[in-house]
């Protein structure tokens, strides 16, 4: 990543959960700056503080930096004012792209699909079902209209050293003996955080514009990858915990990404979490 040494970097969303390893990444390579809203920085020199839908805010912070790359990574699912924080915030961003001439990396989703034609390449017409995926589906229509541009579509994003926001609602409701169901007809490819702050660094100076599916290579159900991570999390009390089909017109039934042209682009491996457990526990057992 030599060439793209020294550039300057903003990732909003930085106190994220995405958000903190790609600051800690992108901070070896480029000179990078993030910023915040809701969260809590982790990084020492706390980062800037900014509302991503106050767009004087970020026309300011933008044309008072000037960074040749944005990867806009702040957006919540739980947001009361979750239209607001991906579509303003992201016409903001985009705005401010454009003036600074920036490159811009937006991290999407894959459930801006319907989950009934998997797998889903690039070019297949979004159709979400609820309105996370709709967001997300009207937020990649703004930022298309870009110059130099990537839409990074991903899936469930999980690390072995954080529980992180995909499975910390799980851990709780079975320690206080909720009852919790593991869909066992929803397909994705989650993704772990490691692959994907370095994939999304990396698009970072490729010259490539467009839309990318960036995911773990290996499809599982959401009850497979979740017996998974309560595994290697060591939880053992599921008695609480069941495994049964998901509401299909709620929820996208099949999300699987056609990754092809993902891993003949980049040089991250988009590894499966079978190969990301096994290297983990080869290098604990080194250790």
């Amino acid at each position: 990543m030599s060439a793209a040494t020294r550039r300057r970097l903003w990732i909003t969303g930085g106190s994220g959960f995405v958000g903190r390893r790609l600051v800690s990444l992108a901070r070896q390579h480029y000179d990078a700056r993030y910023t915040y809203f809701s969260g809590h920085p982790s990084q020492s020199d706390a980062g800037d503080r900014l509302d991503v839908r106050d767009r004087e805010a970020v026309l300011a912070l933008a044309r008072g930096w000037s960074p040749d790359v944005i990867i806009h990574a702040a957006g919540s699912d739980t947001s009361a004012d979750m239209d607001r924080v991906i579509l303003q915030g992201t016409e903001h961003v985009c705005a401010a792209a454009r003036a600074c001439a920036a490159r811009l990396i937006f991290l999407s989703t894959d459930v801006v699909f319907d989950g009934q034609h998997a797998p889903y390449r690039e070019a297949d017409p979004p159709r979400p079902l609820h309105a996370y995926g709709r967001a997300k589906a009207a937020a990649e229509e703004i930022v298309a209209a870009l110059d130099d541009y990537v839409i990074v579509r991903t899936s469930l994003v999980y690390d072995l050293r954080e529980v992180g926001h995909n499975f910390d609602w799980l851990l709780r409701a079975l320690r206080q003996g909720e009852p919790v169901t593991l869909f066992t007809n929803q397909w994705r490819n989650p993704i772990w955080r490691e692959t994907l702050c370095q994939a999304l660094l990396e698009l970072a100076w490729r010259a490539y514009v467009g839309v990318l599916h960036v995911a773990g290579i290996q499809p599982l159900t959401r009850a497979e990858f979740g017996l998974k991570m309560l595994d290697w999390w060591g939880i053992t009390d599921r008695a609480t915990l069941t495994l049964g089909a998901g509401d299909g017109h709620r929820w996208p039934a099949d999300c699987r990404l056609d990754l092809s042209r993902a891993t003949a682009l980049l040089q991250t491996p988009l590894l499966g979490i079978d190969t990301v457990l096994r290297q983990a526990a080869a290098h604990t057992q080194r250790a």
